[in-house]
């Protein structure tokens, strides 16, 4: 496995964002958060990603010069339009701008549309909870999971985010809808078609597998929870719409490009700080007594694996796919 220092998947990152036509801030910015993507464990989001970001910016689909509008609103909600910008930028402004309405109001919502794709959610909520505030997002995306009982992609995987600070390390619940995300499934993929762990959708035969390539041939991904997930990321794009006013998944698909997205932003600010540590510590201390199925192997809350593998890929560097890592250093 080649590893490749944080600061130099930084820079990298940088040269080709400046490369082609972005502010040195905002290159800096999107710069970070691919690498952190990457340094965090979720490749598929970071570098894995970036040679699909800066394709779509040379096709015109990324407007690297806009930034959000306000539309509208009413108490602390405001409606955004994100006009095409670099979705991490305009999900960094959203989440700003939701916790500035926490701050005044005990709770904020900004809901954003006609933005572009986020990369990872689950930057998103670390940010909140880096801040100190709780927080919850989603996105829609273009179609790529079948309904319940359904042969065809007519959902987006809709990703939910939901993070809670904690002292002792943030908890971050970042999920796709489907059992594993694509990025996931093209991962196991590209590593000699490694057998998923558990069955992540149907093959060819309408049986469920652990083949990553037959799941993305036949585009029969599993809902996280059976037809429990298929109604969540029905409900999550129904919502993402209606706060925003923007795109739907169906509005998205028909246009041919995962683009012009809809995302919704909450933020809420705790109160009796001391009171909700502890309440948190008791939960977690609760839900790790109990016995560990396979020797060895402790019982993780959402987000610890996350900071387990930072600080291993501070230390030996990030973990690169070295084909799409040679494609970088080339563009």
């Amino acid at each position: 496995m080649m590893r490749v220092p944080f600061k130099k998947l930084k820079a990298e990152f940088k040269r080709v964002l400046l490369a082609v036509n972005f502010e040195d801030d905002k290159a800096e910015t999107m710069a970070t958060v691919f690498a952190e993507n990457s340094r965090d464990g979720v490749y598929t989001h970071g570098l894995n990603r970036f040679p699909v970001f800066i394709d779509f910016v040379k096709q015109g689909l990324i407007a690297i010069k806009a930034g959000p509008e306000k539309t509208g609103g009413f108490g602390a909600l405001e409606q955004w339009d994100g006009n095409l910008g670099p979705g991490i930028l305009n999900a960094q402004f959203a989440m700003n701008r939701a916790m500035q309405l926490a701050r005044d109001n005990g709770i904020g919502c900004v809901a954003l549309k006609n933005t572009n794709h986020w990369m990872r959610g689950g930057t998103y909520g670390w940010q909140a909870a880096e801040a100190g505030f709780i927080s919850i997002s989603f996105t829609n995306t273009i179609a790529n999971l079948p309904p319940w009982g359904g042969l065809e992609p007519r959902l987006g995987n809709n990703p939910l985010v939901i993070a809670v600070p904690r002292a002792n390390g943030h908890v971050v619940l970042d999920m796709a809808i489907s059992q594993y995300a694509v990025g996931k499934l093209k991962q196991f993929e590209s590593n000699d078609n490694q057998a998923l762990p558990l069955p992540g959708g149907y093959d060819h035969e309408g049986k469920l597998t652990t083949d990553a390539r037959a799941i993305l041939e036949t585009k029969r991904l599993l809902p996280a929870g059976f037809w429990k997930g298929s109604g969540l990321a029905l409900v999550l794009d129904i919502l993402a719409t209606l706060l925003s006013g923007g795109n739907s998944t169906a509005r998205i698909t028909r246009s041919g490009h995962e683009s012009a997205i809809s995302q919704v932003f909450i933020c809420i600010r705790p109160t009796g700080i001391r009171q909700t540590q502890e309440l948190i510590e008791e939960i977690i201390n609760y839900t790790q007594t109990s016995a560990p199925e396979h020797e060895g192997v402790s019982i993780s809350y959402p987000g610890e694996g996350t900071l387990k593998t930072r600080e291993n890929n501070l230390k030996e560097g990030v973990p690169v796919d070295e084909k799409i890592w040679a494609k970088v250093l080339a563009m």
